[in-house]
């Protein structure tokens, strides 16, 4: 009995963690994420990020993509991608501030994209935002890596 008590409460105390290396994430016809923020695991080999759109409008109506940018970049990042137009899923091809991107999505569909963990460091400050035209206000989101 002592024994499991001891193990509720090691485990209550936050010594032992999940390693979290999947962002799942959804977006609307609102312009609005599902969440304000995302934590991943900075142990992680691999993550790969799950972003789906829950509304209706299409693509060209209302498209939404997820970029993955340091804090610093990311509103740079955001005005270059405006530049590459739709036809690049509004992201400057090459863009190497550019941590990990999808493409554009409409209502009902998802996508998804891998990228290495060690793009990423423990404490730094990292923003998830869509660079469709008009939705950087209300589409920005901090990622947080423990």
């Amino acid at each position: 009995m002592r024994t499991l008590l001891f193990l509720a409460v090691f485990l209550a105390s936050g010594f032992v963690h999940a390693e979290s290396c999947t962002i799942d994430l959804k977006s609307n016809d609102a312009m609005r994420f599902d969440q304000h923020s995302a934590t991943v695991s900075s142990t992680c080999k691999t993550i790969t990020v799950n972003f789906s759109h829950t509304g209706k409008l299409p693509a060209q109506a209302m498209g939404h993509n997820l970029v993955i940018a340091s804090a610093a970049d990311y509103q740079a990042v955001a005005q270059d991608g405006l530049k590459a137009g739709l036809a690049n899923n509004y992201v400057k091809p090459g863009d190497t501030r550019v941590i990990a991107s999808t493409k554009i999505i409409g209502g009902g569909e998802s996508t998804s994209t891998t990228f290495p963990g060690s793009k990423l460091k423990a404490g730094g400050a990292y923003k998830l935002f869509c660079t469709a035209p008009g939705h950087l206000g209300m589409m920005t989101d901090q990622l947080i890596v423990k």
